[in-house]
C-alpha cells in the first residue's frame, strides 16, 4: 500500500530544524500485537492546507523541537500519505492505519508546539493552513473520535489525482509580487513629483519666496510624514492584505469609517485619473498651438486628447501589474532625467536667457526672493492649498498592498523614504529657482540699465532693468513664466517629457489603486449590489471589471475637461483618509488592546492624533466648502454602515476602546452606593429558550430598554455532565438570536439538577459589580395542576428564594399561556450558515430533558416549564396545520410586539412594596407601542374613608410625577366572595389536601415530609381569611378590569414554612384566572420611587 501513495520521509532533510517522529499502531511481525499504546494513539493530528509543492515537501515540519530526529526503532512505517478532502483541508496520515502522532520533547503525543502555522488565516497566501490538535482531542475521553468529518467521501485520492492538482497548480504558476523599491518607493515618488514640480512650482517661490515656500513643503511634509508613520504602524501590525487605505482602516476602526472611507477614496482616485490625464492633454494642446496645429479648438482637443490618453492608459494596467510597473520604471527614468537637466541647466549661464530672467546662481536675486511678494490676492495658505495636492501620493504603494511580496516591511520603507527624498527635492528645486531666476522679466535685450539711482531690483546689479513690469504686461519670470524651469534646463524637450512622465505616471497609479481598492471594498460586501466587482481575474486577480468602472469615472471627468472644482475635492478626499489613517492609530492606542502591537515603533498616539486634527485643518484651509461635503459624504456613508451593520468581525480598535471603555464604568460603579433615583428594574428572566416564550421577552424589554439590564436566563435539569462544547455554540446562537430580534438583553444557559438550583445560581452569579439583577421574572405556569406536584414545590421555593435573596419578582400570566416552542416554523434559533441545504426548514421541538434516556429514541414532544429545543427538518410543504388552541397561543404570544392601541394598564397597588408595582406601569408608558395607554391605579381602602384615600393616593402620585386618568378606591375587598367561586376554590384544593384528621398522626406526618406540598386542615382554617380575599379580588378585577390591556398587580406574599407550595399555588390560580394579560409584582420592599430631589 506504501508505494501506492507518495512518501513523504520524515528523517534526511539537514534544512528542517524540526522533524516529525511518524509512529504506527500495527505491529511489526517480530514484535507481535500486544505491546500497548499510549492513549493519544487513537487519535490522529489533522493538517489543513493547500496543496502545493512546498507543502508536499515539507509536511512533516510542523513545530517539532530541533533535537527530535527520525528514529527507525521508533517507527515501523515511514510511508505516510497527505491527502486532501476536496474542501481545501489536508490530512496527514500513516499508510497503515490512518494514524498518526509525533514525538514531542520524547514523548508519544499529538499535543504540537508553537508553530507559525498554526496562526495563519485559512485563505493565507504565504503559507500552508495547519490546525493544531483541539482541547477536546487532547481531553476528551477515547470512546470519542475527535475527527468525525474525515475525507469528504471516505476515499483518499490516488497517487495519480495528487500529481494532477500538483501539476495544475505549477502550470498556473505563482502571482506578480513586488519588493519595497518597485512596489512603494517608485510608486510613491512618481505621485509625489507630479506636474506641480515642473509648472507650479516656480511660480509658488516668486509669490511666498524662498522662506515661506519652504515653509509650505515643510508643513505638507509633516502632515505625511506623520501620515506615513501611522501607515507604517497599522502595515505592521499584523498581515495586510489588497485595500491599501480602506483595508488599513476598516480593519483598526471597523467597518463604519473603512466603508465610507474606501467608497470616496476609491472614487476620488478614479476622479484623480481625470485630474492627471486632463493636466497632460492641457500641456500636449499648448504645444500644438504653439505650432499651429489645433484639431478644433483648445477645448475639445483637450477631450480628445484625454480620451485617447486614458484609452492607452486602461490597455496598460489591463495587461497587468507587471506591464504597468515596467512602465512606472520607464516615467521614473525620464522624470529623473528631467530633474537632473534641470539642475545642469542652471548652472550654465546663457547670455541669452538673461532677458528672460535666468541670471545663473547670485547671492543678489536669493536675497530678493528670500521674502514674499504676494499678487493677485494671494495669501500663504492659498500657496498651501496649491502646493498640497503634490503631496497626496504617500499612499500609492499602500494600495496595492496586496501586490507587495512584504506589505510589513515594504510600506514604511518604501513610503517614508519617499516623502523624504521628494520633500528634499522640492526644497532644493525651491532654493535653486529662487536663486537664479528674478520674479519679473521682460524678454527684451535692450532692457539694460541706464539709471543706477531708481533701479534697485536685484537684476539691476546684473545689467537689466525690468522696473516696467511693476506696472503689469512681462510674461517672463518666476511670477510670469509657468514653463521657467524648461528655460533654465540644459534641453527644454526633456523637460517637457517630465512633465508628460509626472502626469501620466500620477494618473497611470490612480488608475491601478481605485480599482484594487474597490475590489478589496466589494469582497467584504460591506455595500450590498456591488459584489459583481469584487472578482478578480488571472494569476494576481485583477480587478477588471473595476478598471473599466474607473476608466468611466475617469472619462466622464475627461470630458468635463474643468479641473478647478475637480482638484479641490479630490484633495479633500485625500486628506480625509490621512486623518482617519492617523485617528486610527491614536484610537487603537487608546483602546490599549493586546492586539495593538505594531512592529515599527517610531509612532506616538499623540502625534498621530495632531496629524489627524492637522489634515482636517488643512482640508478647510485648502478649500472650506470642499471640505464641508467631503464631511458630509463620509458622514452619510457612516450612518447608512452603522445602520446595515454588516455581518464582519475584523477585531477593530472600536471594539477594544469599547470594552475599555465598559470595564472602567463597570469599576467605577463599584465604588458608588446605590441610590433610590437612580434605581433601574434590572430583571433576570427564566426565559428557557429566547425564542419560546416571546410574550414574556417583548413585555420586559419594553420596560428595560435603554432603561434596565434584562438578561434571559435558561435552567436545563441534567443528570449528566452536557457537551460544553454544543452548549457554548447554542449560548452564541441564542444571543444572535436576540440580537435579530432586536431585544436588547443577554443570554445564559445553565445546567442544574432542579430548577430551583439553577435559579440560585443565576440570581447569585449573575451580573458584573453593580450591573446585577434586582427582580426575577417568571412565567406562570399553567399547566401546573396536571404535571407532578414536585414541580410546583420547586416553582414556589424558587420564589422563597428570590426573596431570601432581596430580589423582586414579577410573574406574567396569559390565560393561553407563555411557551411556544412545541408549535412548528416558529423563529428557530439557527444561524444562517448553519441552516440545512436543500430546500428544507428546521423547526423548535420542546422537549423535557429531567430524564437522560440511554437509548438512542427520540424524546417524546411536549410541554414543560423548562424545556429545550430539538432542531428537527421538515420539509415546508409537510406543514401542518395549526389547531386553534395553538393559533390562539401563537397570537397572544406576539401582542406585546404590536403598538397598543388606546385603552388601560390598571395598577393595583395593594400593598407597598416599595413602589415596583407602581415604576414598571411608568416605563412601560413611557415607550411607543405603551404610550396611548392610561394608568388607572387600584388601592385597597375603607368605605367611610374613600374621598380621603383617593385624595391621599393623588398626592403621592403627583409628588411621584407619575401621571394617571384615575384612582379608584375599593372599600369591598373584605366582602365574602360569592358562593359559587368558594366551591371552585374548595375543589380545586381537594387534591392537594392532607385530610390529616382522617388519619393517624404519624401516617399523616409521613405523608407530609415525603409531600411537604400539601395542604393541612390547620393550615386551611389558620388562612381562611386570605383564601377568600384572593376569590374576592378575581371577583373585582373581572369587575373592573375586564378589558385592560395589562393589569399590573401586588402578589400575595406566602409566608415560608408556613403557607404550603399547593396552597400558595392556589392563591396565584385563583387570583389571576379568566384576566386580561397580568403581572403580579412584588418589590423587595426597599423604595424605588422619591419624591426629594
Amino acid at each position: 500500500m506504501s508505494g501506492q501513495k507518495p512518501s513523504l520521509k520524515s528523517g534526511g532533510s539537514p534544512q528542517s530544524r524540526f522533524q516529525v517522529d511518524v509512529v504506527t499502531e500495527a505491529a511489526s511481525s517480530n514484535e507481535g500485537s500486544s505491546k500497548p499504546q499510549p492513549e493519544e494513539s487513537k487519535s490522529r493530528l489533522r493538517v489543513v492546507g493547500f496543496l502545493d509543492s512546498v507543502a508536499l515537501g515539507s509536511a512533516m515540519d510542523i513545530g517539532l523541537p530541533p533535537d527530535v530526529s527520525h528514529d527507525p526503532e521508533a517507527a515501523r512505517s515511514d510511508s505516510v500519505s497527505l491527502h486532501s478532502t476536496g474542501t481545501g483541508h489536508t490530512h496527514i496520515s500513516d499508510s497503515h492505519s490512518n494514524t498518526y502522532y509525533m514525538r514531542t520533547f520524547g514523548h508519544n503525543t499529538i499535543d504540537a508546539v508553537p508553530n507559525i502555522d498554526f496562526y495563519r488565516h485559512t485563505a493565507a497566501t504565504l503559507g500552508e493552513k495547519l490546525t493544531r490538535p483541539s482541547l477536546s482531542e487532547l481531553h476528551d475521553e477515547l470512546d470519542k473520535d475527535p475527527f468525525e468529518d474525515g475525507l469528504t467521501n471516505g476515499e483518499e485520492p490516488s497517487a495519480a489525482e495528487l500529481a494532477a492538482a500538483l501539476a495544475a497548480k505549477e502550470a498556473k504558476g505563482g502571482s506578480i509580487k513586488f519588493g519595497w523599491v518597485k512596489g512603494v518607493l517608485i510608486r510613491c515618488m512618481l505621485n509625489i513629483w507630479g506636474v506641480m514640480l515642473f509648472i507650479r512650482m516656480s511660480w509658488i517661490v516668486g509669490q511666498a519666496g524662498i522662506g515661506l515656500t519652504i515653509a509650505v513643503i515643510l508643513m505638507a511634509t509633516v502632515v505625511t510624514t506623520i501620515t506615513g508613520l501611522s501607515t507604517s504602524a497599522i502595515a505592521t501590525n499584523g498581515f495586510v492584505r489588497g485595500g491599501g487605505a480602506y483595508y488599513l482602516i476598516s480593519r483598526s476602526l471597523g467597518p463604519e469609517f473603512g466603508g465610507s472611507i474606501g467608497l470616496i477614496f476609491a472614487f476620488a482616485n478614479a476622479v484623480a485619473v481625470a485630474m492627471y490625464v486632463v493636466g497632460f492633454a492641457e500641456t500636449v494642446v499648448e504645444m500644438l498651438s504653439d505650432v499651429d496645429a489645433l484639431m478644433t479648438d483648445e477645448l475639445n482637443d483637450i477631450r480628445i486628447v484625454g480620451t485617447l490618453t486614458v484609452i492607452l492608459l486602461l490597455g496598460i494596467s489591463v495587461a497587468g501589474m507587471e506591464w504597468e510597473a515596467k512602465a512606472q520604471i520607464v516615467l521614473l527614468v525620464i522624470l529623473l532625467a528631467a530633474i537632473a537637466n534641470y539642475f545642469i541647466g542652471s548652472f550654465i549661464a546663457v547670455e541669452n536667457k538673461e532677458p528672460k530672467g535666468f541670471f545663473g546662481y547670485s547671492s543678489a536675486i536669493f536675497l530678493e526672493n528670500l521674502s514674499p511678494d504676494f499678487r493677485d490676492e494671494e495669501t500663504f495658505f492659498s500657496m498651501f492649498a496649491i502646493f498640497f495636492p503634490a503631496a497626496t501620493g504617500i499612499l500609492a504603494g499602500a494600495n496595492i498592498s496586496g501586490d507587495l511580496a512584504d506589505p510589513q516591511s515594504a510600506i514604511p520603507k518604501g513610503t517614508l523614504l519617499a516623502i523624504l527624498i521628494t520633500g528634499v527635492t522640492y526644497v532644493v528645486i525651491t532654493i535653486s529657482a529662487g536663486s537664479c531666476i528674478v520674479r519679473d522679466a521682460t524678454g527684451d535685450h535692450n532692457d539694460t540699465v541706464s539709471d543706477t539711482v531708481n533701479c534697485t531690483d536685484a537684476a539691476c546689479t546684473l545689467g537689466y532693468d525690468f522696473s516696467i513690469c511693476k506696472e503689469g504686461g512681462c510674461q517672463y519670470g518666476l511670477m510670469n513664466d509657468f514653463q521657467v524651469m524648461g528655460l533654465v534646463s540644459g534641453f527644454s524637450p526633456l523637460i517637457s517629457a517630465g512633465i508628460f512622465s509626472a502626469t501620466l505616471s500620477s494618473a497611470l497609479a490612480s488608475l491601478v489603486s481605485a480599482p484594487k481598492v474597490f475590489q478589496a471594498l466589494c469582497k467584504d460586501n460591506i455595500y450590498p449590489g456591488l459584489g459583481v466587482f469584487a472578482k478578480g481575474y488571472g494569476k494576481n486577480n485583477e480587478p477588471l471589471r473595476g478598471y473599466v468602472l474607473t476608466f468611466f469615472i475617469g472619462l466622464a471627468f475627461i470630458l468635463i475637461a474643468q479641473l478647478n472644482v475637480i482638484a479641490p475635492i479630490i484633495s479633500n478626499f485625500f486628506l480625509a483618509s490621512y486623518a482617519l489613517i492617523n485617528f486610527s492609530v491614536f484610537h487603537a492606542s487608546l483602546a490599549n488592546s493586546p492586539g495593538w502591537r505594531p512592529s515599527f515603533k517610531y509612532y506616538n498616539m499623540w502625534v498621530s492624533l495632531a496629524g489627524a486634527v492637522l489634515c482636517c485643518v488643512v482640508m478647510f484651509v485648502i478649500n472650506w466648502w470642499a471640505a464641508l461635503v467631503t464631511l458630509l459624504i463620509v458622514l452619510a456613508l457612516y450612518i447608512y454602515v452603522s445602520y446595515k451593520k454588516p455581518d464582519v468581525n475584523w477585531g477593530s480598535s472600536t471594539q477594544a476602546l469599547i470594552y475599555n471603555q465598559a470595564l472602567t464604568h463597570c469599576m467605577n460603579l463599584t465604588g458608588v452606593e446605590d441610590h433610590v433615583k437612580n434605581f433601574r428594574p434590572q430583571c433576570l428572566v427564566l426565559s428557557g429558550y429566547p425564542s419560546s416564550r416571546p410574550a414574556l421577552l417583548q413585555l420586559v424589554h419594553s420596560f428595560t430598554k435603554n432603561v434596565g439590564l434584562m438578561v434571559c436566563a435558561h435552567v436545563t435539569t441534567v443528570s449528566r455532565r452536557p457537551n460544553l462544547k454544543e452548549v457554548s455554540q447554542e449560548n452564541a446562537r441564542c444571543q444572535r438570536w436576540l440580537n435579530k430580534k432586536r431585544l436588547q438583553a443577554f443570554y445564559i444557559h445553565v445546567f442544574s439538577d432542579s430548577l430551583r438550583h439553577g435559579a440560585q445560581f443565576l440570581m447569585q452569579a449573575v451580573g458584573l459589580g453593580r450591573l446585577k439583577p434586582n427582580t426575577l421574572v417568571m412565567g406562570f405556569k399553567n399547566n401546573w395542576s396536571d404535571g407532578d406536584m414536585r414541580d410546583v414545590e420547586i416553582y414556589i421555593n424558587t420564589i422563597h428564594d428570590a426573596f431570601d435573596l432581596q430580589f423582586g419578582v414579577a410573574i406574567l400570566r396569559l390565560q393561553d399561556g407563555l411557551d411556544v416552542s412545541h408549535i412548528q416554523g416558529q423563529d428557530e434559533i439557527v444561524s444562517p450558515h448553519e441552516k440545512r441545504p436543500g430546500g428544507k426548514k428546521e423547526v423548535v421541538v420542546s422537549v423535557i430533558l429531567t430524564k437522560e434516556s440511554d437509548s438512542d429514541s427520540c424524546p417524546s414532544k411536549t410541554t414543560s416549564s423548562q424545556s429545550s429545543p430539538l432542531i428537527m427538518r421538515a420539509a415546508p410543504e409537510t406543514k401542518c396545520p395549526l389547531s386553534l388552541s395553538d393559533q390562539r397561543l401563537l397570537d397572544t404570544s406576539q401582542q406585546f410586539k404590536r403598538k397598543q392601541g388606546k385603552g388601560t394598564i390598571d395598577v393595583w397597588w395593594l400593598f407597598d412594596d416599595g413602589g415596583l408595582t407602581l415604576l414598571i406601569p411608568f416605563l412601560l408608558t413611557n415607550r411607543s407601542k405603551w404610550n396611548d395607554c392610561r394608568i388607572r391605579v387600584f388601592i385597597g381602602g375603607k368605605i367611610n374613608r374613600i374621598d380621603h384615600d383617593r385624595r391621599a393616593m393623588a398626592t403621592l402620585l403627583s409628588r411621584f410625577r407619575i401621571d394617571y386618568s384615575d384612582i379608584h378606591v375599593l372599600g369591598d375587598i373584605n366582602t365574602k366572595p360569592k358562593k359559587h367561586n368558594k366551591l371552585s376554590f374548595k375543589e380545586l384544593i381537594e387534591p392537594y389536601r392532607l385530610k390529616e384528621d382522617d388519619m393517624e398522626q404519624e401516617a399523616a406526618e409521613r405523608l407530609k415530609a415525603q409531600e411537604p406540598w400539601r395542604i393541612t386542615d390547620n393550615e386551611l382554617e389558620l388562612y381562611r381569611a386570605k383564601n377568600n380575599r384572593q376569590i374576592r379580588l378575581n371577583e373585582l378585577l373581572k369587575e373592573h378590569s375586564s378589558a385592560a390591556k395589562l393589569i399590573v398587580m401586588s402578589m400575595p406574599l406566602a409566608r415560608k414554612g408556613t403557607v404550603s407550595s399547593a396552597l400558595y399555588m392556589c392563591w396565584l390560580e385563583t387570583l389571576s384566572k379568566d384576566l386580561p394579560p397580568l403581572l403580579l409584582v412584588r418589590g423587595n420592599h426597599q423604595s424605588v420611587l422619591t419624591f426629594y430631589s
